[in-house]
């Protein structure tokens, strides 16, 4: 859908209220033959700015990061058998820990619930509040945001960073240059080193990092994530949102007139200019063409210009403008979150309603979320922590003994989810004088230890009369002999034509 915040305009030389504004000569854009099909990346430098948004993102990035790098150091009792640490992906059990809730290989469907509602999430903010998972939440943001201040911090704001790249190669030039890079990977290295945490017990595996005892592929997976968060944190930046990503170009198919996006008031900004302190307002709008919106831009955008593809909606903009507008004694809002609605009201002097946040693809999002929730809370509060599979042979289906009786073969499966050693009964019923033996154990009493899966053989005999056809249905029960649970499993035995 097609968002015309306001008319493009090709952008021209101009003084700028900020000293570091760059002023750039543009062609008109409606001459195809001036136009190059390929540019050289322009270096982007975005400009320090404080307020509301910039405050809303540092809080949003320090959550993040603090998630991110503390949560393999959580400890979470769940008994003397099992790993105490609160989240991770134990890939040699297998299973996947998260605080109280095990999963095992076998319930790879809760994973893929949580991967369809956090969609659906996803989808739902992106038709209320526009791009807010790219200007706040997500990882390539957050590295970014944290590239960058590290870049502010060692060479400087976007003047002093402009005049650096521009200055011959020096001493001091080099220095900050290598204290930077040097920053960077040390940031990669905790990042790389914090993804593995989660695979392997943290505390063991720092220990034996640090005395270079780790498992080549420890060594080896952090090295690929230090060189892809320091290459797309660092170096690509932008070009990560703009060519890489695919949610720029699915995000718009999710706006309607009610979405909340970070707009250009053009009705109150146009005709827009230079103003100088103590010329009249009349006959011109608030915007001064100071440029401030595109300077703070991460991804060096003119908001002015209508919905983007490179915007992020991390609303910088936002602040910037209104930092403007108090300068020039003006009313803030002239960059703000508004909707299509909206604008288009208040630009026709009509009455402005409060967007609509019950409409019919959020509602139909809301319900979905409920729905899969619903259905994922309702397994995981009824699973049994005693699994049960049965497998009949199949080659060869029976077996006629000496005696006339038929032997049937079968592979009983048990898994014990508690955190300790349990010992079940294995009762078989629908088969009258039907005996159960278990290779090499003298009764039918089976042992599995702690969070483990064992396979028992067990064959079924019975008398021919006992079978009521070619297949005679029969049933299974796995008995818990310490809460009395029981597991019951279907199955069929095998017998000759009659």
């Amino acid at each position: 859908m097609s968002i015309p915040w306001a008319a493009a305009k090709p952008t021209v030389s101009r003084r700028s209220l900020a000293p570091d504004v760059e002023t750039v000569d543009v062609q008109p854009v409606n001459k195809p033959d001036q136009r190059a099909l390929y540019e050289k990346r322009r270096k982007i430098h975005p400009r320090r700015v404080q307020g509301t948004f910039r405050r809303l993102k540092w809080a949003a990035m320090s959550a993040m990061l603090a998630i991110y790098y503390l949560s393999p150091w959580i400890r979470w009792d769940r008994g003397p058998s099992a790993p105490d640490q609160a989240i991770l992906v134990d890939l040699g059990a297998p299973r996947f820990y998260f605080f109280f809730i095990e999963i095992w290989p076998q319930e790879i469907y809760y994973v893929t619930g949580l991967l369809i509602i956090a969609a659906l999430a996803l989808f739902l903010a992106t038709s209320l509040l526009g791009r807010v998972w790219c200007g706040y939440a997500c990882p390539q943001t957050v590295w970014t945001d944290l590239f960058v201040a590290v870049e502010r911090f060692i060479e400087g704001d976007r003047a002093a960073r402009i005049r650096l790249d521009r200055a011959k190669w020096s001493p001091a030039k080099i220095g900050k240059r290598v204290l930077k890079h040097t920053v960077w990977l040390v940031i990669g290295a905790c990042t790389g080193g914090a993804w593995v945490f989660y695979f392997v017990d943290a505390p063991t595996l720092a220990a034996q990092l640090v005395t270079f005892e780790a498992p080549m592929a420890a060594y080896g997976f952090i090295a690929i994530l230090t060189g892809t968060t320091y290459l797309l944190g660092g170096l690509a930046r932008e070009q990560v949102c703009t060519f890489m990503c695919p949610w720029p170009r699915i995000q718009a198919a999710m706006f309607d007139e009610d979405t909340l996006l970070v707009g250009y008031r053009e009705y109150r900004g146009e005709p827009r200019g230079a103003y100088r302190k103590g010329e009249s307002w009349e006959n011109r709008g608030s915007c001064i063409d100071c440029n401030m919106c595109v300077v703070v831009c991460p991804m060096g955008i003119d908001i002015r210009d209508g919905l983007q593809l490179e915007c992020i909606s991390c609303a910088l903009c936002i602040d910037a403008c209104n930092t403007v507008m108090d300068r020039i004694e003006q009313p803030r809002g002239l960059i703000g979150y508004d909707t299509v609605a909206g604008i288009r009201r208040k630009s026709e002097h009509e009455p402005v309603r409060r967007p609509r946040i019950f409409r019919a693809r959020t509602v139909i999002y809301t319900a979905l979320i409920a729905l899969v929730g619903g259905i994922m809370l309702t397994v995981l509060l009824s699973r049994s922590p005693l699994g049960v599979n049965i497998l009949r042979d199949r080659n060869p289906l029976f077996v006629k003994l000496s005696d006339g009786s038929i032997r049937n073969g079968y592979t009983v499966k048990i898994l014990n989810k508690h955190h300790e050693q349990r010992v079940f009964d294995l009762r078989l019923s629908g088969l009258k004088a039907a005996t159960i033996s278990i290779i090499g154990l003298a009764d039918t009493h089976l042992t599995v230890g702690p969070d483990r899966l064992r396979s028992f053989r067990v064959y079924v005999k019975a008398p021919r009369a006992a079978l009521t056809g070619v297949s005679t249905p029969i049933r299974f029960d796995v008995i818990d002999r310490m809460d009395g649970r029981m597991v019951s499993h279907d199955s069929t035995a095998r017998g000759p034509v009659k």
